[in-house]
């Protein structure tokens, strides 16, 4: 285990404690005097601890007797943190109180004593310790630096971005630009950018190259790129001498610069500074920290290359070039071994170089390579044979904030090639403790940008794209996951069992059960996480008394768990894709939950005593009835109590079902409740009565944080009433309305915000793009039988932003008239079973941005006349890339 790694989880495990040592003397007003004084006591104890933690890692102390004294560190802070949920958990029974208050405060003063003396070892040490460090060490840069000093490096599958790279640098125009190129570590930026330079660089008439490295100052880059120039330095230069040195030198010239390995925004701002506009001058930046790249990108001299992990067949060349250096070629007999290291690899050039060198002075047997394939991890570790690896990705996890490092961590719970859900990813940090409150933030929205900047740094990727471009689901590359499996393992962070045996401790913190069946029998008093991914059934025994996290989706339960209701620190509870029926009343005694996820479960009502869990902050209680006749009957939901109200924290409520028996009825008064729900974000109602429409209105009016409102009518027949809106929710940016329409609801047309909306069986006489066509950050507009009229208009100049249009069982239409300017970003086009539209929408060769279009069981002239040979408007269309027609699920590509 690299020393820095181990650092930087004990940094974080006290950094998170003493917030919640904050957290907990504050909150625990009523605490007995002794015990207040003895936690007061371990945040001093610990504040000084987290000082020299920050002193170590400055100065890069890596010797055995740092790890031991981190690792002691690390333990003492989890040992705090289950006497802060052991009095908690007190609290929640009453009977205990007294009993326990005199062994907690017990066990508050040995943990004193124990940080005592490791402050006084570690001042020992510091006094004993040579003054000399190593803070200068970069230690991967003999795997960085290579590209520049070997004259053969490999540069396959870099061809085509060398090239564009090349044409960007050679264009000739009249001022500075600039160009960053991000990636994850060992993707090749520093290849890429070094064969560039190679080949532009005698065009120029000055060029060089610096390497910032994190370790590099302001003055340390100044002063190499003054002196790599020629220029003479007067000693005891400052930063801003230097950056005038620098302006004057380059003044009138053209020139070019390579910024390798850029770490801190503040070294990039200095030399941009310093840096005259040179006519068709360029600066090259090389980076992992996409947030600095972007946040540099000021104006539209300065662009952002995104490179790209390799192709299959462009991975496979080069590995077989590196593991089989005499003809590049396979033998017989390794083909399927290699296929799934190449799998491991996941396009990461480094790993494939490295991994294929190494292979290369084995013996090419399949029993030596499956040895490689199956001890990947072990060999990845800072002793192990592939540790160069292992340096070059590091990296990238030492150089975040505290906050952060758990964050990325938690990746190592989820199985490899398993898309972790964005939202739900978000919800599970928040119940941990990760996320910190900011001011006029939700938890929620701060997780947002934890997530924002792990993606921008290039250490978690986005897998699935929604439409606004925010990713749905999320992932690390398979070398990664591979690290931070072994960190999660050396540090005790998260225990996974696979298919082989693992024998827990008790001090195991996280549990990942990624093997079929599994009994817990043994007492874990210590687990504070238990997930779930296997197929088989999970045996969960009644000693898990500190767990916050229960996710165990996908299980084959029939019945709730009766354990579930005596774990009364939990926070997340997730049983979704289960059969579970129905919850018990005792559910209401977690007074601490704030995440209760049954989607896709057969629950249909939630009790009464869901009302007491007063820190709920999301209730998903749905499912998709895929076997239901009428796909306007898909969402089943479930009946809710009258006062949901109550629940005043909710963010999340999908989806309540509004349907009563009289006036006066349960739901009546349940929706009338909902107006007290203010913090809502995402609001999901159906059998919605036509009666009940005008209480709803005036309840979201009160919803003033409201971002997404799902609302579906009582069945196909029954109008959705929704005028009585005169203020609706400003923040509103996506709307789903299901059901007929006798009028469009005129406060739509407000709503500035909006991004999506879908409008369902609405069968509208009056055209609804005139509503709709001026709304702003329009991005997705579908209409499903929402409109009975023969023609659409979308006129000139309107829907600016809308990049997806969706048209479907539109029957009595009969043309599309799309004028010159209308829909300048529109990329996807669907029409789909509208049977009297046999012509090809008019003006569609005017929208140049967009690559796809699906047509679903058009008439045969319409498809007829968009084919490729002979089809009278197939000029019309050429300019789209992507053209499918499918006729009762058959597809026709008129590509």
């Amino acid at each position: 285990m690299d020393p820095e790694i181990g650092g930087g989880i004990a940094g974080s495990a006290v950094s998170f404690l003493l917030l919640k040592l904050d957290v907990f003397a504050s909150r625990e007003w009523n605490l007995q005097e002794n015990i207040k004084k003895a936690v007061q006591n371990l945040g001093r104890e610990l504040r000084s601890i987290e000082a020299l933690l920050r002193d170590a890692a400055s100065k890069k102390e890596h010797d055995h007797q740092f790890r031991v004294w981190i690792q002691n560190v690390r333990d003492q802070a989890y040992a705090i943190e289950d006497v802060l949920d052991l009095f908690r958990l007190d609290q929640e029974s009453v009977w205990r109180r007294l009993k326990m208050r005199h062994s907690i405060n017990n066990l508050i003063q040995d943990i004193d004593r124990s940080l005592q003396s490791i402050q006084q070892t570690k001042e020992r040490y510091h006094s004993m310790a040579s003054t000399s460090t190593n803070a200068g060490n970069n230690t991967d840069l003999p795997v960085r630096v290579a590209p520049q000093f070997i004259g053969n490096v490999d540069t396959v599958g870099l061809e085509e971005p060398t090239n564009k790279l090349v044409s960007w640098a050679l264009e000739p125009k009249q001022r500075l630009e600039v160009m960053f190129v991000v990636g994850m570590a060992g993707l090749g930026k520093t290849t890429l950018v070094h064969s560039v330079y190679e080949r532009v660089k005698q065009h120029f008439g000055c060029n060089v190259w610096i390497t910032a490295s994190k370790s590099k100052t302001k003055l340390n880059i100044l002063t190499l790129l003054v002196e790599n120039l020629g220029c003479t330095i007067t000693q005891g230069a400052d930063v801003v001498a230097l950056m005038h040195k620098l302006r004057k030198f380059l003044h009138n010239k053209r020139y070019v610069i390579v910024l390798d390995d850029l770490w801190v925004k503040d070294v990039w701002e200095s030399i941009r500074l310093a840096l005259p506009d040179g006519k068709n001058s360029r600066i090259i930046v090389t980076t992992r920290r996409g947030d600095i790249a972007n946040s540099c990108r000021d104006d539209d001299s300065i662009d952002i290359h995104k490179l790209q992990p390799l192709s299959p067949q462009r991975a496979e060349q080069l590995f077989y070039k590196k593991a089989f250096s005499r003809n590049g070629r396979c033998p017989s007999g390794l083909e399927e071994v290699s296929k799934s290291i190449l799998q491991k690899c996941d396009g990461l050039p480094l790993g494939i170089i490295e991994i294929g060198r190494f292979l290369s002075r084995r013996t090419p047997t399949k029993n030596e390579w499956k040895i490689l394939h199956d001890s990947l991890e072990s060999g990845l570790r800072s002793s192990g044979e592939l540790s160069d690896i292992m340096k070059v990705l590091s990296a990238s996890y030492n150089d975040l904030p505290y906050h952060l490092k758990y964050c990325f961590l938690y990746m190592s719970i989820f199985p490899e090639n398993n898309l972790v859900k964005r939202r739900r990813l978000i919800r599970l940090w928040i119940a941990e403790g990760f996320v910190i409150e900011k001011r006029g933030k939700t938890l929620e929205e701060v997780g947002e940008e934890y997530l924002n900047e792990l993606i921008d740094r290039s250490l978690i990727k986005a897998n699935e794209m929604d439409f606004d471009g925010r990713p749905t689901s999320v992932g690390v590359h398979s070398l990664m996951l591979k690290m931070i499996l072994s960190v999660s393992h050396e540090e005790n962070f998260c225990t996974v069992c696979t298919g082989a045996a693992r024998n827990l401790t008790q001090n195991t913190r996280r549990l990942s059960i990624q093997k079929e069946d599994f009994d817990v029998s043994q007492d874990l008093p210590c687990v504070r996480t238990f997930f779930s991914f296997g197929i088989g059934k999970v045996k969960i025994g009644s000693n898990f008394k500190l767990l916050k996290v229960l996710d165990i989706q996908g299980t084959p339960l029939e019945e709730f768990p009766s354990v579930i209701t005596d774990l009364l620190l939990l926070r997340y509870l997730s049983l979704r894709n289960t059969n579970i029926r129905s919850i018990p009343r005792s559910l209401g005694d977690l007074h601490h939950l704030e995440t209760l996820d049954l989607k896709q479960t057969l629950v249909t009502k939630v009790p009464k005593a869901v009302l007491q869990l007063e820190k709920l902050r999301h209730l998903l209680v749905y499912r998709y009835n895929m076997e239901s006749v009428l796909p306007f009957d898909i969402v089943q939901g479930f009946k809710a109590p009258k006062r949901m109200g109550a629940l005043k924290n909710l963010q999340k409520l999908s989806f309540v079902k509004a349907s009563g028996q009289h006036r006066m009825s349960r739901q009546h008064r349940m929706i009338q409740g909902l107006e007290n729900l203010t913090q809502l974000r995402k609001l999901g109602i159906v059998e919605l009565a036509k009666e009940d429409g005008t209480r709803l209105c005036h309840a979201i009016e009160k919803m003033r944080n409201l971002h997404s409102l799902n609302v579906t009518s009582l069945n196909i027949e029954v109008p959705l009433e929704l005028d009585a809106m005169t203020n609706p929710p400003p923040l509103l940016q996506r709307l789903y309305l299901k059901g007929p329409l006798e009028r469009f609801p005129q406060w739509v047309s407000s709503l500035h915000d909006l991004v999506r909306i879908r409008l369902k069986w609405s069968s509208l006489a009056e055209d609804p793009i005139a509503a709709l066509q001026n709304l702003p950050y329009l991005v997705e507009l579908q209409l499903l039988d929402a409109y009975t009229g023969t023609q659409l208009d979308f006129r000139s100049g309107k829907f600016q932003k809308l990049k997806i249009l969706e048209l479907q069982q539109l029957e009595q239409l009969k043309s599309i008239i799309m004028e010159e300017g209308t829909l300048p970003c529109l990329q996807k086009l669907i029409i789909s079973h509208c049977s009297k539209l046999v012509q090809v929408p008019r003006g569609i060769d005017k929208l140049i941005h967009l690559q796809m279009l699906l047509l679903h069981d058009m008439p045969e002239p319409f498809v007829t006349r968009l084919r490729k040979n002979g089809g009278r408007l197939r000029h019309l269309v050429h300019h789209i890339p992507c053209i499918h027609s499918y006729k009762q699920g058959q597809l026709e590509d008129l590509s």
